[in-house]
């Protein structure tokens, strides 16, 4: 016969006292009939506690299991991608999961019962809650937002360095001045892990290759153009092709060698680290220096023989292909001094304007001042 589910789920848990007594009633009957009634009982009892064991495992093989979601921001309500989350569970292995481009995170096939969920980020502070899970329930943790962390002292990262530099990687390859021209090459986390020569190498060719790059070699070909500058390249196609070519050289010999494989031999940083606080002389006297002072891989500031060597070596090569008629000692002298005032202009403008024009940048604690 049929019976409705919903008096199954009522009578269901009552199996175990049900067997319980149609094991104990046989007993009694029987105990007084006979004329050992102990060892009568005694003989029965194996029987009945695996009977109602039985009944218990089966009821618990019945709970199905659920998911547990959430999302993940910062105090701005900015979402965090790459934050690592750790689910725990009293008797079961943890279990690890990062969150998302739009913030989120997700466990499924989870048993039913309490949980601990564990929630870290780099230069945030770390933060656990916890709750409990219902047989078969979608458990939809409420919006966790991070704390930028006072110090780096109280960072709690369960990550490698690795990982932690590759999910910060990810976000300074979003960052973008006005929605728009790549900004790459700074880092808002004043104790950022450093780059493995991998990721260096990987941050050369996203900025070489990013499509605004190709626009604005365009426009300094077109501007050369109009100038007529490097008349030894001509006018019309040919002269314009020549022009786009040897600025496009220029940003790749200059990035990947100042930003990439030399910074992979000397072991230094090629970003710059946003200071952000203390007075207006101190900001502007940290970007000024940071032209020729960079950080080593073990997070120490030295003499940035990474963007001296590879300006001149970058000089060196464009001599090659720019008419000149002038000596290729004086070019190559000149467009080092050059390069290295034009990144001391471009660290005070990190420092004080672009951020401030780039949307959704990440957050970090900064610099002491």
């Amino acid at each position: 016969m049929y019976m409705d589910s919903k008096y199954y789920k009522w009578l269901y848990p009552l199996a175990g006292p049900l067997l319980v007594s149609l094991a104990i009633v046989p007993l009694l009957e029987s105990s007084a009939l006979a004329q050992s009634p102990s060892a009568e009982l005694e003989s029965r009892w194996p029987k009945l506690s695996e009977m109602v064991v039985a009944a218990s495992e089966e009821q618990l093989g019945q709970a199905p299991a659920g998911t547990i979601s959430g999302t993940i921001l910062d105090e701005t309500g900015a979402l965090i991608e790459g934050a690592h989350v750790r689910l725990s569970r009293e008797g079961q292995p943890d279990q690890d999961e990062l969150s998302d481009g739009e913030g989120e995170f997700s466990f499924s096939s989870v048993l039913a019962g309490p949980f601990e969920l564990k929630i870290m980020f780099g230069g945030f502070t770390t933060l656990i809650c916890s709750g409990t899970l219902r047989p078969g329930e979608n458990y939809a943790v409420p919006p966790i937002t991070l704390l930028v962390a006072g110090t780096s002292t109280n960072i709690e990262v369960a990550m490698s360095q690795t990982e932690v530099a590759e999910a910060e990687l990810k976000d300074q390859e979003k960052q973008r001045v006005v929605g728009a021209l790549p900004n790459f090459y700074v880092t808002y986390d004043s104790v950022a892990p450093p780059l493995t020569a991998r990721q260096k190498l990987k941050l050369a060719w996203k900025a070489t290759t990013d499509p605004v790059n190709f626009m604005m070699t365009a426009g300094i070909g077109a501007m050369g153009q109009a100038a007529n500058s490097f008349a030894g390249y001509g006018q019309g196609a040919q002269g314009y092709a020549k022009r786009f070519a040897a600025a496009y050289a220029d940003s790749v010999t200059g990035t990947f060698l100042g930003d990439a494989i030399l910074p992979s031999i000397f072991r230094q940083d090629p970003r710059y680290f946003y200071k952000g606080a203390g007075t207006v002389h101190s900001r502007i006297l940290y970007a000024l220096t940071r032209a020729v002072v960079c950080k080593n891989d073990k997070g120490q500031w030295q003499a940035n023989y990474s963007a001296i060597v590879g300006g001149f070596a970058s000089a060196g090569i464009s001599s090659l292909y720019y008419p000149s008629d002038r000596s290729r000692a004086d070019s190559t002298i000149e467009n080092t001094l050059v390069g290295i005032g034009s990144s001391a202009v471009t660290n005070v403008l990190q420092e004080f304007v672009f951020r401030k024009l780039t949307p959704h940048a990440p957050k970090y604690a900064t610099a002491a001042p």
